[in-house]
């Protein structure tokens, strides 16, 4: 199924400036069970802008507020990484305009029918019918947020 392109520029979300800041790497991994002793150089440096953003003129950031995306690991307070240039695809999380209001959602496709599903049990899924007024307006492709 294709879905709609973005039809608008957001004046309230930040667009990516091309940051040049390069961040030390280190070469040993960090164990998530026993330690082990770390290695004391740093490999290389790291670029995050590398790391986070595929297409820099089509990205953007939206911080989130409320608890619908709990469950895919989205939580209020936290930013989203977005691409606009990657094409949505059934099970996406997307930064949706639907009615009027942005959400982030996860498009689910079912029996010829587009659903914008909460990762919440506590909301409701959302239909899109031909009576709604909605766009995709990216691809989220990173999760920021504080541990």
């Amino acid at each position: 199924m294709v879905f709609p392109k973005i039809k608008s520029n957001i004046s309230d979300i930040s667009s990516y400036t091309g940051s040049k800041e390069k961040y030390p790497m280190f070469i040993a991994r960090v164990q998530a069970g026993f330690p082990s002793p770390g290695d004391d150089y740093v490999e290389k440096n790291l670029d995050l802008n590398e790391l986070l953003i595929k297409n820099p003129s089509a990205t953007f950031f939206v911080k989130v507020e409320g608890d619908s995306m709990v469950n895919a690991g989205i939580n209020s307070g936290d930013t989203l990484v977005v691409d606009k240039a990657v094409e949505a695809k059934d099970k996406s999380v997307v930064i949706a305009h639907i009615n009027g209001e942005l959400t982030v959602k996860r498009i689910w496709l079912a029996k010829g029918k587009v659903f914008l599903n909460p990762e919440n049990e506590e909301f409701s899924p959302i239909e899109v019918t031909e009576e709604t007024d909605f766009d995709i307006w990216g691809v989220v492709t990173y999760v920021i947020h504080k541990v």
